[in-house]
């Protein structure tokens, strides 16, 4: 068998030994006894060869030649024929006896190592090429390794389209979330929301809240929507006397009423309920006759000019509203020694389309809550304050008209239409007398709560806020709008609830009672459920007013949540053929997103509709509560489509804040809002460069942690749910303890949308201008350093925080 291997073998060159190697070998062989047999021998079992006495090789040596004459066959191997020498070498008696483990390869490394070492001239006495190994099985190998290759890249392949195909679980979940969002938004129309508040209207001559708050109970709980209770406190109010209030000037004797109507029951039956709710509700109550000084706006500048000229002790200042919160123009009177104010809106400042010449107003000099338990809420077994009155001064608003009268002015505008802002002369005297007539008593305020419950994050908070009537009070057309828009809202999420969807954050829905005597129905709820607010609250969206107007869409948003609402805006504007762009701003605003603005430092946002005349003009002119009728709102918005788009577009950022998993804030919009507070005349070193620290960190908070958890694919639970809760407490590095009244304590809001400064700053400026010290202006500034150093070791904190976590895992 060996003989016959040793042919096959030979028969291609290439494997064959010249006859010059063989006879070398043979020679060799004979010569010496070589280490090499001994190696062998040694390796072998006796009698026997594991390399060639076997079965395995006898096949491998077939197949060997097998495969060899089939390559022979192919093109190219024609001319090949063997060498006639080589093949009577083979046969020579010579080397019939010549024992191939001597020719053949080492297998073992370990037996060519030896065979080295043991003869150190064998490499020279017989050289020969490097043994070649057999191409047959380096053919088969290549052809194992081109398969694998060819595999592998077509498995790579096909997983590449398949996943182009088929979308991860995250953008599958993210697009079916957005359509669900489009099925639940187009369901909110026009006209359900017409006929919701015409129904609501309705109850509006009810002697008391109780039969409407029990109609938007029954309505929420029609709809679906889940727990809807009522939330009741016992608070005390102040409300209108048995008589109306009236001016007398003491110059001709004649005594109007508020609204400039004589005092008369003809005249007073004619205005109706609006003379008796023309008020201010705890404001001092009684009678005062003194002379008239024109205050202006009542800011620092006009008091300080005013206190060189004449005594103010205990005089009746003539006070515009507006530029400043009224309790601020109001507590600069009361040091400046006043004892009465007749307040008014001048026509000047308002739309020409405005008449509102002989309207009285309310005003609440309430700054929140119920002010018999300040600062904790009115439970059954509540301390109660003895707190009538808010203020010694006397306060009455009263119309144009009265004032017109009093300053002996027809007519404020002029022939060419230019108005001319009614003024008192310096050098006139006025006398009046003004009485007050107001009762204060406890009453019952009802505040609704429903709730949707998150699936995911049960216990985080959307907070959805309307406002309904409380009687005794005129003052509201607006909250059946304000109604109508959040039942309409809540009527469209239930549908998509009842097709399986559920948010992964839980929406409240609350409709708040008492909003016009100072947010008492809110103030309460926020009080009685702080501790829980205060961990829990993701945002609130206000509903509190949304038509003011109908030619402006303007929003307001925290700086967290204003990238949010641009895009929301501009995507709704595109939706429309005519849509102005919308107005985004962090400035106060009225209504009951106060208390979780300036005490939970919750980001909020509110859309309204408003007549870009009323942008323009002074701000605060809010504060007057005018009646608006059912009339004038529909005069306003008479196919409802405002309405429709408030809902629509408050519904899509309600959606997005509740159910994505990572919160749509933005922290960097945070840390520019507080460097653009602190630009202007007087810019502070100190203050700027921390506020540069805090952008700093606040863009590396941006890039390492929020655009990574906004990737699916490398979103961590655990840290997705961290990062939630920094960005849910971050405005609350932002709360102050002291500010002037009327101030917001969360110094992210600018007073109006004039100026950017920081509120608190302006204020504590002007009071220097009446103080000889600036150390009230160096207790703001300290505030404000203590806000932006918090918020710059928050977000410091938080990357340490998240680091730390990396690192126990690793």
């Amino acid at each position: 068998m060996k003989q016959v291997y040793l042919t096959h073998l030979c028969k291609y060159p290439s494997l064959c030994i010249p006859d010059e190697d063989l006879h070398g070998a043979s020679h060799f062989l004979q010569g010496k006894k070589m280490a090499y047999q001994k190696v062998n021998a040694d390796q072998r079992a006796p009698g026997h060869s594991q390399y060639l006495d076997n079965d395995d090789l006898q096949a491998t040596a077939l197949d060997l030649e097998w495969d060899m004459e089939k390559e022979l066959e192919e093109p190219g191997f024609d001319q090949f024929q063997l060498d006639s020498a080589e093949i009577q070498n083979l046969e020579n008696p010579e080397t019939t006896d010549l024992n191939l483990d001597s020719i053949q390869p080492a297998t073992s490394p370990k037996g060519r190592f030896q065979r080295l070492q043991e003869e150190s001239d064998y490499v020279t006495r017989y050289t020969r090429s490097a043994p070649k190994s057999n191409p047959c099985n380096f053919c088969r190998l290549l052809k194992i390794l081109c398969t694998a290759i060819i595999l592998f890249i077509s498995g790579i392949l096909i997983g590449y389209y398949a996943h182009k195909k088929c979308p991860s679980n995250a953008t599958s979940s993210a697009t079916l979330d957005l359509q669900l969002y489009q099925e639940i938004l187009e369901t909110i129309q026009a006209e359900d929301i017409k006929e919701s508040f015409r129904n609501l209207v309705q109850l509006y001559k009810s002697e008391d809240d109780t039969e409407i708050s029990k109609k938007i109970k029954t309505h929420w709980t029609a709809l679906g929507l889940e727990d809807v209770q009522f939330v009741n406190y016992s608070v005390l109010l102040n409300l209108p006397g048995p008589g109306a209030s009236s001016v007398t000037l003491s110059s001709s004797g004649q005594c109007l009423h508020p609204s400039g109507r004589p005092c008369s029951e003809e005249a007073r039956t004619h205005g109706g309920q609006d003379l008796l709710y023309s008020y201010a509700a705890y404001s001092a109550k009684g009678a005062l006759e003194a002379g008239v000084i024109d205050v202006s706006y009542g800011n620092a500048d006009d008091l300080k000019r005013i206190q060189k000229m004449k005594n103010t002790t205990n005089q009746i200042a003539l006070l515009k509203l507006g530029k400043w919160p009224l309790l601020y123009k109001l507590s600069l009177l009361e040091k400046a020694g006043f004892g009465g104010v007749l307040l008014y809106v001048d026509p000047c400042d308002l739309p020409k389309t405005a008449n509102l010449s002989y309207d009285a107003f309310m005003v609440s000099l309430n700054p929140g809550g119920d002010p018999s338990t300040p600062g904790y809420p009115s439970v059954d077994g509540s301390f109660r304050q003895n707190r009538a009155n808010l203020t010694s001064l006397l306060v009455q608003p009263v119309s144009a008209s009265l004032v017109a009268k009093l300053i002996s002015s027809p007519n404020s505008r002029t022939k060419t239409g230019v108005c001319s802002p009614l003024e008192l002369p310096n050098n006139d005297e006025r006398i009046v007398n003004m009485q007050v007539q107001t009762v204060t008593k406890f009453k019952t305020i009802t505040n609704v709560i429903g709730y949707l419950k998150g699936l995911t994050s049960p216990d985080r908070y959307i907070i959805v806020g309307s406002q309904h009537h409380t009687a005794p009070s005129s003052y509201g057309q607006e909250w059946a709008s304000s109604t109508a828009v959040i039942t309409a809202f809540i009527r469209a999420l239930m549908l998509g609830v009842k097709k399986g969807w559920r948010p992964h954050r839980t929406i409240v829905f609350c409709s708040w009672g008492g909003t016009a005597f100072g947010n008492i129905g809110s103030y309460e709820w926020g009080e009685d459920f702080k501790k829980v607010l205060q961990r829990n609250a993701v945002a609130y969206v206000s509903l509190h007013s949304p038509i003011r107007g109908n030619s402006s869409l303007h929003s307001m948003a925290s700086p967290s949540l204003r990238q949010l609402v641009i895009e929301k805006s501009h995507f709704n504007c595109s939706r429309k053929a005519k849509c102005q762009e919308s107005n985004v701003s962090s400035v106060q605003i009225p209504g009951d997103a106060d208390y979780f603005i300036n005490h939970l430092g919750v980001p909020t946002v509110e859309f309204t509709y408003e007549d870009v005349k009323t942008l323009e003009g002074p701000s605060f002119l809010s504060e007057a509560l005018f009646p608006k009728r059912t009339a004038k709102i529909e005069e306003m918005d008479p196919f409802f489509n405002l309405h429709e788009t408030i809902t629509k577009l408050t519904g899509e950022v309600i959606l997005q804040i509740a159910n994505e998993p990572v919160l749509p804030f933005n922290a960097l919009d945070v840390a520019l809002e507080v460097q653009n507070s602190l630009k202007g005349d007087q810019p502070n070193t100190q203050l700027l460069a921390l506020a540069s620290r805090l952008r700093e960190s606040a863009e590396l908070f941006q890039s390492d942690e929020m655009r990574p958890a906004n990737d699916p694919k490398e979103r961590i639970p655990i840290r997705v749910r961290m990062l939630n809760d920094i960005l849910q407490d971050m405005e609350k590095n932002f709360l102050v303890q002291q500010v002037p009244p009327g101030f917001y304590r969360n110094i992210l809001y600018h007073l109006d949308e004039k100026t950017s400064q920081f509120a608190t700053l302006l204020g504590a400026r002007e009071r220097c201008k009446l103080l000889a010290s600036n150390e009230t202006l160096q207790e703001a500034l300290s505030e404000v350093l203590n806000s932006i150093n918090s918020a710059q070791v928050y977000f410091k904190a938080g990357l340490d925080v998240f680091e730390s976590v990396l690192v126990g895992k690793n």
